[in-house]
């Protein structure tokens, strides 16, 4: 049953315009009702809550890490803070600006993770793309970029941080042996969406930094300020141990304290806007619920083991290790990589694959660029939905075969460069 209202869920957020409803209503809707139907499955009432709540507290913290990092985005949006980059990026050719912005994400990625860097880059993109169409199809790549470029990274994407974190996985091992492969996924769709985006870079008023009001030092600083700051989230977690979204709730905290004091001497009228009081109002509200609805869609179906059937099956049906690992990056476009990874983890022992075996190198490739074939298969995809309204049936139409493409390719550069099996 739960498979049956998890279908009719993605169905509904699938073809959102075509029934005028909301896909924050839709996932919000299927997110409560697969945990009632497990709820009464499961007959106890007190241990379905208990697992609520655990999986409340995971996603909570997902939830605050982007509400964070939107409203830093935001701040420094507030400022013209973007057109430190936009000035300079303006007068390049298209093909020069895709790439730039291609890189900056992919390494972005790796370095933040895949989410907050889509959420930067579709920020930026929205200010020097001014055709709608193209504006999708860019933020289609950065979302591509980001999810390839947070494979090689033990702290680009949760997964690879799950892996590293369990043992399965070292730090070297990921970056000498993943960045081709996931460098490979990019060019393809790269290739593909370039034709896609005819007209330049925009130069229009709003990227004019000498017609903007902000002082040209306060949106310097701002800028670099809150760049630094999201820098700052996977080094506070190496030094504390403590969850990504408290170092981000840290930074919106350092942010909100040092633009606080640059605009201390203004009157309320002329600071107003430039506050995260006003700012924080303007964060993609209904894209933060559907995330949630597809989160808790999610762990209920974890909570049930439905997920864990389906690796089973497919480890007993398919038996091949790298048809497995396939499947389970084709899966993951559908469904949260996260929990297929965790049904893997819980799967295969480090006595059955031990420390950087390439089957743990390939689960974090396919898992991590798996997501981008569909636009709801990856958070960073999920964002960019929010962000800049891109819809589900537009991406599968003109991206997800690019991408699905991407992926082949750079699973077969992996399988001939590593896997000795």
């Amino acid at each position: 049953m739960l498979l049956i209202i998890f279908a009719i869920g993605y169905l509904a957020i699938a073809f959102e315009h075509q029934i005028r409803l909301n896909k924050a209503s839709s996932a919000l809707l299927t997110g409560v009702l697969c945990w009632v139907f497990y709820a009464l499955e499961h007959g106890d009432a007190t241990h379905v809550q208990h697992e609520l709540l655990e999986h409340v507290g995971e996603l909570s913290g997902i939830i605050f890490f982007l509400m964070g990092a939107m409203t830093i985005v935001e701040l420094i949006d507030a400022h013209d803070g973007f057109d430190v980059i936009s000035s300079q990026i303006k007068a390049r050719s298209t093909t020069q600006l895709l790439l730039l912005l291609t890189v900056i994400t992919f390494v972005l990625s790796a370095i933040l993770d895949n989410l907050t860097a889509t959420i930067v880059m579709i920020s930026l993109t929205m200010k020097i793309i001014e055709e709608e169409k193209e504006r999708l199809a860019l933020a289609s790549l950065i979302v591509i970029a980001a999810n390839a470029g947070g494979v090689w990274s033990p702290i680009g994407d949760v997964t690879t941080t799950m892996l590293w974190m369990g043992g399965q996985l070292t730090t070297p091992t990921m970056m000498q042996n993943l960045i081709l492969p996931s460098i490979v996924s990019v060019l393809i769709p790269f290739m593909a969406i370039r034709p896609l985006i005819r007209h330049q870079p925009s130069s229009s008023k709003r990227l004019n930094p000498s017609e903007k009001n902000n002082v040209p030092v306060e949106r310097n600083l701002v800028f670099y300020t809150g760049i630094l700051s999201l820098l700052f989230v996977p080094l506070f977690k190496t030094l504390t141990g403590l969850p990504p979204f408290m170092g981000m709730l840290f930074s919106l905290g350092a942010m909100w304290l040092i633009t606080e004091f640059i605009h201390s001497g203004k009157d309320q009228v002329d600071k107003h806007h430039l506050s995260v009081n006003y700012v924080i109002r303007k964060i993609d509200t209904p894209s933060i619920l559907f995330f949630l609805g597809i989160l808790l869609s999610v762990a209920a179906l974890q909570s049930s083991g439905t997920l864990t059937a389906l690796a089973d099956w497919m480890s007993n049906e398919i038996g091949e290790q790298r048809v497995v690992v396939v499947a389970l990056g084709l899966l993951s476009s559908i469904v949260d990589n996260v929990p297929l990874v965790a049904a893997a983890q819980g799967m295969y022992s480090l006595e059955q694959f031990p420390q950087d075996h390439p089957f743990w190198q390939f689960m974090a490739y396919c898992t991590g660029t798996g997501g981008s074939i569909l636009i709801i298969g990856s958070a960073a995809g999920v964002a960019a939905m929010g962000l800049t309204k891109i819809e589900f049936f537009w991406y599968l139409k003109r991206i997800s075969l690019w991408a699905l493409l991407g992926y082949a390719a750079g699973a077969v550069v992996y399988l001939l460069m590593c896997w000795n099996q």
